[in-house]
């Protein structure tokens, strides 16, 4: 039977606590630290090696809609959700993550953590390399058909890698859609309550017919990890959100960049390296 030493329980609630942290520094919903801490921890709790990866990510979205709900409603306080686009946001994530879901449900666990870091590695490059300075924000909304790409490619990464889609969804906003980097951190966070929420149930059905899941496991999602880790990761969420309206554009992007770098080094490495 699967279980959780003491050190590991803290350990869900030190980087749960930071997860929660960097979700509402940068919108995008914690998953970057949370997959890489649940794949070590599934594995010393002794899951089974066939379903630790898609739990991973599971459970890490599951934790993600709530802490995203405590980023929204942060960066709402300070007028940094704009419900008009996130409702055409929202409709492509949803579809978005529904298909997330199913495309990592036929990969093997390997290939979801290397395709992980490389993505991450892509979109900071892509950030920084590419586009060294941001273009000009607009003042007119985008149309409808832009925002619910956007959305779309939020929830395909959100459901396919476990993660928020704030990678993908917060670079999007600012280099195609041209928003200001905290409208789109406070959207990607709105955005993410949908995504999640959507890519978390699709886990939980394409794991309901195996038999070998661990104790408070519904399909992909460990119910018990959920409500160890989302009442730290919802608190910290909301002191990201504060110091967010205080940081500078520039300073928010490198960070960000930075983060997605050294996170997708690690994943590539464990997955076809090590």
């Amino acid at each position: 039977m699967a279980t959780f030493s003491l050190f590991t329980i803290l350990l869900f609630v030190l980087l749960g606590s930071l997860a929660g942290f960097v979700a509402g520094l940068l919108g995008i919903g914690g998953g970057i630290i949370l997959v890489p801490l649940f794949l070590w921890a599934f594995a010393k709790a002794g899951f089974d090696p066939q379903i630790i990866v898609h739990s991973a990510f599971g459970t890490s979205l599951g934790i993600i809609v709530f802490t995203a709900i405590s980023s929204t409603f942060g960066h709402r306080k300070r007028g940094n959700v704009d419900w008009n686009q996130v409702g055409y946001l929202a409709l492509g994530g949803i579809m978005g993550a529904l298909l997330g879901a199913w495309w990592a449900s036929l990969l093997s666990g390997d290939w979801l953590k290397g395709l992980f870091g490389l993505m991450q590695i892509l979109v900071a490059l892509k950030m920084v390399a590419f586009h060294p300075r941001m273009p000009p924000e607009r003042q007119d909304t985008p149309s409808a058909p832009a925002l619910m790409a956007v959305g779309w490619g939020g929830g395909v990464f959100s459901a396919f890698f476990g993660v928020g889609g704030g990678v993908v969804a917060v670079p999007l906003m600012v280099l195609v859609l041209s928003l200001p980097i905290h409208l789109a951190v406070g959207n990607s966070s709105a955005l993410i309550v949908v995504s999640s929420l959507f890519g978390a149930a699709a886990y939980i059905y394409h794991g309901l017919s195996l038999t070998h899941l661990p104790p408070f496991s519904l399909g992909h999602v460990n119910f018990l990890v959920v409500a160890l880790v989302a009442p730290f990761t919802m608190l910290m969420a909301r002191l990201g959100v504060r110091i967010a309206s205080r940081t500078s554009h520039d300073k928010l992007v490198k960070i960000f960049a930075l983060l997605l770098v050294l996170v997708g080094l690690r994943m590539i490495y464990r997955a076809w390296l090590a």
